[in-house]
């Protein structure tokens, strides 16, 4: 078995096999990204996003250095290998790369402030389960600020176990929830 081992050094994974389930983690990576970015003083949030208020291209606003703010959603990125709980959020504020201001800057930081009190979450795979298949999908309708573009994810699991998931800005513009949920499942 040495292949997983190559394998979850070269994802930084942590892998814990208990009696019944099997842990991945990247704790290790979660808590060198807080260091990198010197918020590991800071007090951790209980979200990675608000609930309210969403990103937008704010063109008065100070813009900040772009190659620390790549840098960031870059490791964010990799994170979020073994953290679906982050990636939409870290979704939202890639779209901003080419001209990121202070907003989203914050919003990043926010994030990271999140992973800080969350740094040991992973995925646990259950190796007592069933092998039916579930999938779950959902959109926010014309959710973008900018051109009024939907965002659908999905997250799909055989018996309890989480193999796959994602989140992705739709192509076009829809003229109705219908229709969104339905390019959406598709």
């Amino acid at each position: 078995m040495s292949n997983i081992g190559e394998l979850s050094y070269f994802l930084g994974l942590q892998i814990q096999q208990q009696k019944d389930n099997i842990l991945l983690s990247q704790e290790k990576y979660a808590r060198n990204l807080v260091e990198k970015f010197k918020l590991n003083e800071s007090t951790p949030m209980e979200t990675p996003m608000p609930t309210t208020g969403k990103l937008q291209s704010n063109p008065g606003e100070r813009s900040v250095d772009q190659k620390l703010y790549r840098s960031m959603i870059g490791s964010l990125l990799y994170l979020t290998a073994t953290r679906p709980d982050i990636a939409f959020s870290v979704g939202c504020c890639a779209i901003f790369q080419a001209d990121p201001k202070e907003s989203h800057l914050k919003a990043v930081k926010r994030i990271i402030r999140y992973v800080n009190g969350t740094v040991d979450y992973g995925l646990s795979y259950s190796m007592d389960t069933n092998n039916s298949l579930v999938a779950y999908s959902n959109v926010d309708w014309a959710g973008c600020v900018e051109d009024r573009k939907s965002t659908s994810g999905g997250c799909f699991y055989i018996g309890q176990n989480l193999v796959a998931w994602h989140n992705k800005k739709q192509n076009s513009q829809y003229l109705s929830t219908c229709e969104t949920e339905y390019i959406a499942a598709g």
